[in-house]
């Protein structure tokens, strides 16, 4: 089990933060710019796991060359349900250098978009304090 996933199934965040690069780029499934950053990035994913409720990866998919990832997830915002899936790329160093989410359906999608709207002045603030 790659050790993202580890870390996210134990709300392990200071974990996760640790497997970021400090170029980390996050691509998010309802945002259209990505965000550039390690503190960012970590913002947004506790961010995450603060909106989403009953996660849960069901598959783990790695690249042949060991530095990309996808994990598939199901989970439910704001009584929604989502499927989607990370997928990440590790560098040379073995650290996340892109972090790239999807979700379907769009209801789902949409929940999320909310959900993660009304956390983001706490995220700003999480990732000014870094």
């Amino acid at each position: 089990m790659h050790p993202f996933r580890q870390a996210v199934e134990a709300h392990d965040m200071a974990a996760v933060e640790a497997l970021l690069a400090e170029n980390v780029v996050f691509t998010s499934p309802v945002a259209y710019q990505p965000y550039q950053g390690k503190a960012l990035t970590a913002a947004i994913v506790r961010g995450a796991a603060r909106v989403f409720e009953d996660f849960r990866y069901v598959r783990e998919i790695a690249g042949a060359d060991g530095r990309d990832h996808a994990f598939v997830f199901e989970a439910k915002v704001n009584g929604r349900q989502v499927h989607g899936c990370d997928f990440l790329h590790v560098d040379d160093d073995g650290l996340i250098d892109d972090l790239t989410v999807m979700v379907r359906p769009l209801s789902g999608a949409n929940a999320l978009a909310e959900a993660m709207g009304a956390q983001f002045e706490q995220i700003r603030q999480e990732a000014l304090g870094a």
